[in-house]
């Protein structure tokens, strides 16, 4: 008996704190949700008075602009002279110093003077560059992969030895255009070989041009270079538009070794024809002034 008292009194007990924990539980839900309505009351009794201001205060307003409006009326029928409730308001001149009147024109035209920024150093980048370039008597492009021919060798030299002051600047001068033209496209890009070599190709400054196989297969055939072979018919170095130079003294002649010369090499003049940035007739006149130079240099490699 004793035995099942104190089991009786223990799950008493148990019953007791279960009971008191689910009080606990639902007496702290209670309040939260207690909070949670008195918080939403408020905040419907703060928005309620928001809205009953906003409302007065645009009574208000209208009652302003209305009372304005009929007061505006008499002014204009004449009725009064003068407004107690519209009031003219003269708007103060503000007064800039020298120094804040510069420094608020360039903020404020800051874009239209970049603008005219860039395209005054690019007049000037392309007036000197025309000022202080060298005015050449001849100029030959060197078209093709042959660093030793364009910056080793006395081309140049071997090409001032057949000219004339043609521009009558007071000396003889020959200028070589090294285009290094690969035929792989990428490399041709980068290096900007596929833009010098079109520009040159498409402007009257230059008639003779040394290349390789790669140009000869760029140039095509389609009568951009001269058919000499009917001006040299007896010139066994001749193929149709161009002077192989295998098998002439080319090499020698501009101070380098056979092997730095491969047999593909040649020499020609561009035929007078239009162009995307000139004419027929300025070809011409380029073809004129350059052939007796390319004649000399034909015969002087064709020499046993």
């Amino acid at each position: 008996m004793k035995k099942n008292k104190e089991n009786n009194t223990a799950v008493s007990a148990d019953d007791e704190k279960i009971h008191i924990s689910k009080s606990i539980f639902e007496t702290n839900r209670d309040l939260q949700k207690k909070a949670a309505e008195e918080e939403l009351q408020r905040q419907a009794e703060l928005e309620k008075k928001l809205a009953e201001r906003r409302k007065k205060a645009e009574e208000a307003r209208e009652k302003r602009l209305e009372a304005e409006r009929l007061e505006l009326i008499r002014l204009k029928q004449g009725v009064i002279e003068e407004s107690e409730t519209i009031h003219e308001e003269a708007k103060e001149e503000i007064q800039l110093s020298p120094w804040k009147k510069i420094t608020n024109f360039f903020y404020h035209s800051k874009w239209w003077l970049g603008i005219v920024g860039l395209f005054g150093v690019i007049a000037v980048y392309l007036l000197v560059n025309y000022l202080t370039r060298p005015n050449p008597d001849v100029i030959v492009l060197l078209i093709g992969e042959n660093y030793k021919m364009a910056e080793e060798s006395t081309l140049e030299d071997y090409i001032e030895s057949f000219i004339d002051d043609y521009n009558d600047n007071g000396k003889i001068e020959a200028s070589v255009y090294y285009i290094p033209y690969s035929g792989d496209g990428a490399a041709d890009y980068t290096n900007g070989a596929l833009t010098k070599l079109s520009a040159e190709m498409q402007n009257d400054e230059s008639a003779i041009i040394i290349g390789n196989k790669m140009a000869a297969e760029m140039i095509g055939d389609e009568g951009v270079l001269m058919d000499i072979s009917s001006i040299f018919p007896e010139n066994k170095h001749i193929v149709k538009d161009k002077l192989m130079l295998k098998d002439t003294n080319f090499a020698e002649k501009i101070g380098l070794n056979k092997e730095d010369i491969t047999d593909d090499w040649f020499i020609g003049i561009r035929a007078p024809r239009q162009l995307m940035h000139t004419s027929q007739e300025k070809m011409q006149e380029l073809y004129d002034k350059d052939f007796p130079v390319f004649e000399a240099i034909v015969e002087d490699l064709s020499k046993e």
